[in-house]
């Protein structure tokens, strides 16, 4: 049995965040430990493709956003839904629709607009992230703040993940300080440690610096940052980026537990767990099953462990379920399928997660996100023209190695119909 894996290839879009034309420089020296402030001529582009005002404005007034879609603030507190929505009239009687009148209103008297989400709202921002969830290896998401002039977003507090700051219009004047908590998970929240945060904010600053349009910023969880709106409306997109961590590869790791059944074990009859001397015996026996358990053929180098197949699994389809595949076209995908011929052209869907294996008879393409997993099936011949696929490039059906013509159509129609592939 062989297997294979597509990889990520070359992508633009770190470099448009950070500068640097390798990824490897910046993770050597910034990804998860130091902030790094990128100026607009240090970059390949601006990034007015990407977003801009009018964008705003037209998810504002035209897409029927609604909550969690949209929120907005004054002054670090998060306003009511009933402050900026409203019901959508007739034919869409839903009552959190954000509502064009009320945002102006807010947004006049000096209330910060977010727009959440735009990963999945705003196609220039659906691909870019797309692009750049595959080259990091972690879930990226994408929120756009617009603050009117002179006016300060939220106070001084760290993120739970990782961020790319894009100044997108006007200037913003940011203040990042060194954390108080390094690395904080998810549960962790900067609120945690209020006192302790607001005391490292009112300090030397390790960051103190105006963003203009095309500035960009690296900011590892849990530096503490407050921004505060100059002389105009300033927008700018926050990309989130929720890294996984070691602490998820114990989690996964831990959640194995149930398969050993020395760990299954009740506890002794009439135990009184309060009593530290009953209990520790018990500790010591669990920590030595857990250690057993852990270690289990880890020692065999010659073959990835049970527990490594078990994390990277759990993981890929954790992956998956966050950092979806680029959208298919449902009704140009069945046209397609009607009117297929050696001449049409199709690639890999970009961004689809897959292991490709083969046999002599078959080869299945198993593509995460699901517990059960998703998995097709098709005759060992297709092994070939499926690897040629999953490399990404466009290809027309009659060029696929490994067919013939009747053969390729067949297989190209399957692999439309079970959104593995799209039109080019």
């Amino acid at each position: 049995m062989s297997s294979f894996e597509r990889g990520s290839g070359d992508r633009p879009a770190l470099s448009r965040c950070v500068g640097y034309e390798h990824s490897t420089e910046f993770a050597e020296r910034f990804w998860a430990t130091t902030p790094l402030l990128t100026r607009a001529d240090e970059l390949p582009r601006p990034f007015d493709d990407l977003f801009s005002a009018d964008a705003a404005d037209d998810l504002i007034s035209h897409r029927a956003l609604r909550t969690p879609f949209f929120r907005m603030a004054v002054e670090g507190s998060v306003l009511n839904p009933s402050a900026f929505t409203s019901s959508g009239g007739f034919g869409a009687e839903i009552a959190d629709q954000v509502s064009s009148e009320k945002v102006l209103a807010e947004f006049a008297a000096g209330a910060t607009i977010v727009l959440q989400g735009l990963h999945r709202t705003w196609p220039p921002l659906m691909d870019f992230t797309r692009d750049l969830a595959e080259e990091i290896g972690h879930p990226v998401q994408v929120n756009a703040y617009i603050t009117p002039a002179s006016s300060r977003g939220f106070d001084p507090h760290y993120d739970v993940h990782d961020v790319f700051v894009l100044q997108i219009a006007g200037e913003k004047h940011w203040t990042i300080h060194e954390p108080v908590h390094a690395s904080p998970l998810r549960d962790q929240p900067w609120s945690d440690h209020r006192e302790a945060v607001a005391h490292r904010a009112a300090g030397e600053p390790h960051i103190d610096a105006v963003f203009r349009p095309g500035d960009a910023l690296y900011l590892p969880r849990g530096w503490i940052h407050s921004a505060e709106a100059l002389g105009g409306t300033s927008i700018h997109l926050t990309i989130g980026v929720a890294a996984y961590t070691r602490a998820d590869v114990a989690q996964t790791l831990i959640s194995r537990i149930g398969d050993t059944e020395a760990l299954r074990t009740s506890l002794p009859f009439g135990i009184d767990v309060a009593d530290t001397e009953q209990l520790e015996p018990i500790v010591r026996l669990v920590v030595a099953e857990l250690q057993a358990m852990l270690s289990a053929d880890m020692d065999d180098r010659t073959v990835p462990s049970r527990q490594n197949h078990a994390v990277s699994a759990a993981l890929a389809r954790r992956l998956a379920s966050a950092a979806p595949p680029e959208p298919v076209l449902p009704l140009a995908t069945v046209d397609a399928i009607a009117a297929l011929s050696g001449s049409s052209v199709v690639r890999w869907r970009r961004s689809l997660r897959a292991t490709i294996t083969s046999d002599t008879e078959v080869v299945r393409i198993s593509v995460g996100g699901s517990a059960a997993g998703h998995s097709v099936v098709l005759p060992a011949e297709a092994t070939e023209a499926i690897r040629r696929l999953a490399q990404g490039d466009a290809i027309a059906v009659e060029a696929l190695p490994g067919l013939d013509a009747d053969s390729a159509l067949v297989v190209v129609r399957r692999l439309l119909r079970e959104a593995i592939i799209v039109l080019a």
